[in-house]
């Protein structure tokens, strides 16, 4: 019974510095909007560097920077640069159409936040998540998403 007692507070523990690992949807919106400001000031080519690159300012723990054109096409990827140039319009894995959703509140308002379901970081659970996108000078839009 000990050794199960034990077995539980480690697994909660672990649990507990995973989700104290994880960045807030305050700390997206703030790098979404580093991202916009970047775009802006050095064009894409650079910004697209800088978001790539580990010690560029554009990955903080859970935290990257994505960039879609208005027709859905990855622009830049943090993460996965092999979802660059793919066409993510009608994507739906997880029960709902999130670039969809994304290019219709970039279209609309400029920025806002989408939410959605993806897969948690070292697990197959499927978590909510809210990504903050923003429109730039360059006509397209770039996000960065925290769990909730």
């Amino acid at each position: 019974m000990h050794k199960l007692l034990l077995a539980a507070a480690a697994m909660m523990l672990t649990g507990n510095a995973i989700a104290a690992e994880m960045a807030s949807p305050d700390e997206a919106k703030a790098m979404s909007q580093k991202a916009q400001a970047a775009v802006n000031a050095m064009g894409s080519e650079q910004a697209f560097a800088a978001f790539a690159a580990a010690d560029g300012g554009f990955q903080d723990r859970d935290l990257y920077v994505f960039c879609m054109d208005m027709d859905g096409v990855m622009l830049s990827h943090a993460i996965k640069p092999e979802l660059v140039g793919k066409n993510l319009l009608d994507f739906d894995k997880y029960g709902d159409t999130l670039f969809k959703n994304m290019i219709a509140v970039a279209s609309s308002t400029g920025e806002g936040w989408v939410d959605y379901n993806w897969p948690y970081p070292g697990t197959e659970e499927i978590r909510e998540k809210t990504s903050y996108v923003m429109t730039n000078e360059q006509s397209f839009f770039c996000g960065v998403g925290a769990y909730k």
